[in-house]
This record gives C-alpha cells, structure tokens and sequence, in this order.
C-alpha cells in the first residue's frame, strides 16, 4: 500500500496526493475506494477558508529621521503609493525632523488562502506505459498509471484516441464524475466484476453504467445490466432512473429487454382482462380483512392510473369492466331479494338464512365499491340510472328486516352525495326518479345507518339530500319536502334533518319568486321605454 504525502505548497503549486491502492498482480489497482475522494474534497474546505484577520500593528506618530543619502533603495516598487525623491528632499531641508508618511498597502492573498489544485495519482508509474489525466471540477485532477494495451483491448474510446497517439499520456476533460471514472478504468483490470458490483448500490451501478457506455466498455455495460436486472429497485424514484438510463442504451446494441421486462410485458393488450380478473378476485373474495383492504389499495390504484394517464380508450375500457361487475351485482342482488322475502324465508333455519342475509351484505357492499370508483372517476351517471330505474328491487326491500336490508341504503345516500357534490350530473328525470324510488326507503332505514354503518356520515348524507331536491322544479321541491315533513314530524331524529333546503324552498317560493318579479320588472321597462319613444 502507498503511503499519503502532503506536501506544504507555496502560491501556485498542485497538491499532489498518493492515496493507498491495492495492487493487482498485472500491478494496477483494484478499484480504489470511494472514501479517497470525498477525504480529498473534504480537505480543500479549511484550506480555503480565510483566517480571521489579525489584529492591526501600532504605527509610531513620530520617529527620528535618517538622512536621504543613507537610505537604502527600495527593493520593490510594488506599493500603491510611493513617495518622489523630490518631496523626500523638500522634506529634509524645511525640517531636521519629519514624520514618515503611512503608505496605504494594498493586502496580498495569503498562501493558505489561495485555491488550490487537488491531483490523486493511481496505479504503479514503473509498470505502465501510459498516464491518462483525468480533470474535474475546481482544479480537481486525477492521474493515472496505466497500461495502453488494457485500455484499448476494454475501450473502444480509447482505443480511438489511442491508435494513433505516440505520445506518453492523454487527457479527458471535464469529467463530472472523476470517482466513477477512476472506478470504472479500474474494473477494466478487474477479472470478477459481478462479484464487485454486488457490494455497490443501485445508484453507485448506474454511475458506472454511464461512464462505461461513455467509453464503450462494452463488457461493463453488460455486467452492470446484469446487476439491475436482479437487484431490487427501492421506491419508485429508483425505478424510474433505471428505467430511463436502459432506454438510453436500446441504441447501443446491447440486450437490456431483460431489465425492461420488470416494466413491460410482451403481451400486446392485457390490461382489460387482468382489470377484470383483479376486479372479479376482490367481489368474489369472502374474506373481510383481505377484501376490505384490497379495496382500498385498487381504488388507489385507479385513482392514481386516472391522474396521470390521458388515453381515453383506456379510461373507457376500465369504466366499461366495471359497469359490468356493476350489472352482475345487480343482478345477484335482486336474486338474492327475491329469496329473502320468500314467505317461508323467516320460518328456515338459521343455517339456511345465514348464507343468504351474508351475501346480501357483501353485494351491497360491492356495489358501494364500485359507486366509489365510478364517482372518483366521474362516471357514475350511468349507475344512478341504473339505480333509480330499480322499482322491483325498491319494492322488495320493504319486504326484508330491517336488519338484512339497510347495507342497501348506503348505495342510495352515496348516489346523493354525489349529485350534492357535483361528482356526477344525471339528467332532471334521473334524479326526480331516483328521490321518488329511493328516499322513502331511506327514510325508513335511517336510525340503522346512523349506527350499524360506520363510514356514515349523517350531516353530509342530509346536505346531499337536500341539494338533490333543489335541483328539481319548484312543483317537485314542494312534493317531495312535504312528503319528508309529514316523516320529520312523527319520527324526528330517526329521518333525515333536512330544515335547510326545507328553508330554501320556502324562501324561492314564498319571499322571493323569481319569476313574478323578473316578469313584472319586464313589464314597467317596456312601459317606460314606450313613454320615451316619440
């Protein structure tokens, strides 16, 4: 191992630092160690921080004078000012004594101030043929001792510049990674990459990839692939800096699809039915904890997919998987009714009830999923059609406990939500059926959601309500609030508070009718406006 030797330099100088290297039996270095850089960057910092300034010398106000002709010429002449010979005699003769004048200085640099260069020597000079100097930033250069052969048998770069150059060392100029080029020179001597790379990080690999296809180090680029194709990726940040580093060598002729395989699949068009698949694993799940969590995590997913991609086929794709799922549920739901309110249902066992009245519950809360994405992805106008046009379903659900049905309600108060909120906008016909079929039904499940639902939410559930309503003519605000107030009246707090659009309407009905007054508004303009004609 080499010895470090600094040496004290004078203004102008290089420091030139031998850092210990661990020498290979052709007499190179095997890959030195990434700590000798950031030691020798590090130690520029104090050297180039000025000392604070010391105190200033006491100038004597009056010393004895000595004779101009015993004054010994000035060595230099470097001051700011300087004082003739004329005035020195002028001086001497009106006075025996005279108080030397203070000649303002200008301050020089000090050495330890000055920057320095940084030179890191590598590789055993006695054993190569060729020095190849590498200069990064701030006066930081690496040289190193190496053999021409290795260089141009590894580098196609090399063995370009080389070919034809007799001369003992070349240059590469600025480099922006000086540690990697060091590292990455060093693994043309290196006989186990694979076995080195493994003790190096993601990032630390793409360095070196990118200065080996600088240089064309061919069998580099390849070990480096190798690497990222098995090491894993951590975060999604790191992902996309691979990514984006293999597309940049698809040119090079090397085989990276390997690596971009983790990325894409070769199949042409699979994402529908995967979806789909995904989709039907997740309704058809029966266990809780796993179901309820995967939901979650494809809502996410999805609502990710919907913030970034713009292809609209593909949107349209996904909302045509799940209005299907949608239609199946429905489907399954409605049989499932039609069984619970079978006559004999209530006299079976439990048993035989059990099934039923569970997987009731799983399909409304299915449904509920699928509300969910489809007004995240605002696109539910389509199921509140759906919804609303379901009498028969609305019809056998007075039919079942209370108990077995309320899970449906949920569907209904999210349907309003929505609409309240503006995350979907079916037509006025839409709405008015969906408040005619579903709100009683509601209405008489509502002390359940207030406490068998734990996601309920009752203030915006009512403030939902309430702006359906309002969107509906004025005839139909009345109907259907009078209706909810004969409801308010005799069960109070087991139904929706909804005293504010009830307010609304009263006021657009009784203290302020538009209509009226914009027509009679209409009436006195135009009788003026005749008055003013001539």
């Amino acid at each position: 191992m080499a010895e470090i030797r600094l040496a004290r330099l004078e203004q102008g100088q290089t420091k030139i630092k031998n850092v210990p290297i661990a020498v290979t039996p052709e007499g190179f270095w095997c890959c030195p160690s990434p700590v000798v850089f950031q030691k020798t960057l590090k130690s520029q910092n104090p050297l180039n921080k000025p000392k604070p300034a010391s105190p200033p010398s006491k100038i004597p106000v009056e010393k004895k004078s000595i004779p101009v002709t015993d004054r010994k010429p000035p060595l230099s002449r470097s001051r700011s000012a300087a004082v003739s010979d004329d005035d020195r005699k002028g001086n001497a003769d009106a006075s025996g004594y005279s108080a030397p004048e203070v000649v303002p200085r200008t301050s020089r640099p000090k050495v330890e101030n000055m920057p320095r260069k940084i030179a890191i020597e590598f590789g055993e000079p006695g054993t190569s043929n060729i020095k190849v100097v590498l200069l990064g930033k701030q006066g930081f250069s690496v040289k190193l001792s190496v053999h021409k052969n290795v260089l141009m048998d590894n580098s196609s770069f090399f063995a370009n510049k080389l070919a034809d150059q007799e001369g003992p060392s070349m240059e590469i100029g600025d480099c922006e990674d000086v540690e990697i080029y060091v590292e990455t020179v060093g693994l043309m001597y290196c006989k186990e990459m694979k076995q080195w790379l493994m003790k190096q990080n993601v990032s630390r690999v793409l360095r070196i990839l990118k200065v080996a296809e600088f240089l064309g180090f061919k069998s580099c680029m390849q070990s480096c692939l190798e690497y990222l194709e098995a090491a894993p990726w951590v975060g999604d940040e790191e992902e996309e800096k691979v990514v984006t580093s293999i597309l940049r060598l698809q040119s090079e002729g090397i085989g990276v699809s390997p690596v971009l395989k983790r990325v894409s699949a070769d199949v042409s068009k699979p994402h529908k039915d995967t979806l789909s698949h995904i989709i039907e694993l997740v309704l058809r799940s029966n266990e809780e904890r796993g179901r309820r969590e995967m939901k979650l995590v494809v809502l996410k997913l999805l609502r990710e997919n919907q913030s970034v991609s713009s292809n609209a086929s593909s949107t349209d794709i996904c909302n045509e998987i799940i209005y299907s799922s949608c239609r199946s549920c429905l489907a399954s739901l409605l049989f499932l009714f039609q069984q619970a309110a079978e006559t004999d249902f209530t006299d079976r066992s439990v048993d035989r009830k059990e099934p039923v009245l569970k997987q009731i519950t799983l399909e409304a809360d299915n449904l509920s999923w699928l509300l969910e994405i489809l007004a995240d992805r605002q696109a539910a106008d389509e199921f509140a059609v759906m919804w609303s046009k379901h009498q028969e379903l609305a019809t056998l659900h007075a039919k079942l406990p209370i108990v077995s049905r309320y899970h449906i309600s949920c569907i209904t108060a999210r349907l309003f939500v929505g609409i309240g909120k503006g995350e979907l906008l079916p037509a006025k016909d839409t709405r008015k059926l969906l408040l005619h079929t579903w709100l009683e039904p509601l209405i008489n499940d509502y002390s359940w959601l207030k406490h068998g639902c734990g996601s309920f939410d009752r203030k915006v559930v009512e403030e939902g309500i309430g702006r359906t309503i309002l969107t509906l003519p004025l005839e139909d605000q009345q109907s259907i609030l009078l209706t909810w107030l004969g409801s308010f009246l005799k069960v109070g707090d087991s139904c929706p508070n909804l005293q504010r659009a009830f307010e609304v309407w009263w006021r657009r009905t009784f203290v302020r009718p538009y209509v009226e007054t914009q027509g009679s508004i209409h009436q006195q303009d135009c009788s003026i406006t005749s008055q003013l004609e001539p």
